[in-house]
């Protein structure tokens, strides 16, 4: 019998599934952003990667170009309707994709050389066991990339808040959270134009 969603994967679920159709027309010019984000990753040919929260896979195309044809590319979102989307724009040639919630991955230990996510962390309803199911399913001195095509500051302003020192993705809150999650953080960028801070998978 299929397990009932959590309360919070069904926030989330609701939160995007209405806004899934028109998710790419509303930023259609983050292309080159994922682009970037997903080089700095640093994949190789015949690496496994994961998309976690791929959304409508925008961040895919460039995930199987790293990792090319030898490579395993997935794509885990838990709102159906995103997962629709991204089939409907193609990103499904690129990446095997899952109806799933990233803290409760359907995928075997230490499998994956890579994870990406972009804006997730922001609707982890858990994110330390979030992140800690991440870190289970990636290898030892794999890689964690937690992405967002603009920065703390500037989408704050679009969504007319203020930044608080609370704020999960400011960097010591950060880095106190992915080192109690099994992540080293590497390094950050907090641009105005690009969030990405990128984290190794601890022994």
């Amino acid at each position: 019998m299929p397990q009932e969603p959590s309360e919070e994967t069904a926030r989330v679920r609701e939160f995007f599934s209405v806004r899934a159709a028109r998710w790419d027309a509303r930023f259609p010019d983050d292309g080159p952003a994922y682009e970037a984000a997903v080089g700095e990753l640093g994949l190789h040919e015949g690496d496994s990667v994961l998309d976690a929260g791929c959304g409508t896979g925008r961040a895919l195309p460039p995930l199987r170009a790293a990792a090319g044809r030898r490579g395993t590319v997935l794509g885990a979102d838990v709102t159906p309707e995103m997962i629709s989307e991204a089939v409907r724009a193609g990103r499904d040639s690129c990446a095997r994709l899952l109806l799933a919630d990233v803290s409760r991955l359907p995928l075997r230990d230490a499998c994956l050389d890579a994870v990406f996510a972009a804006g997730l962390i922001s609707h982890l309803g858990g994110p330390g066991r979030g992140l800690r199911e991440l870190a289970r399913v990636v290898r030892p001195g794999g890689t964690l990339a937690l992405f967002h095509p603009v920065g703390r500051a500037a989408l704050a302003a679009r969504q007319g808040r203020t930044l608080t020192a609370d704020d999960l993705r400011a960097e010591p809150n950060l880095r106190t959270l992915l080192a109690g999650s099994g992540w080293r953080l590497t390094s950050l960028a907090d641009d105005e134009d690009r969030y990405l801070a990128l984290a190794a998978r601890t022994p």
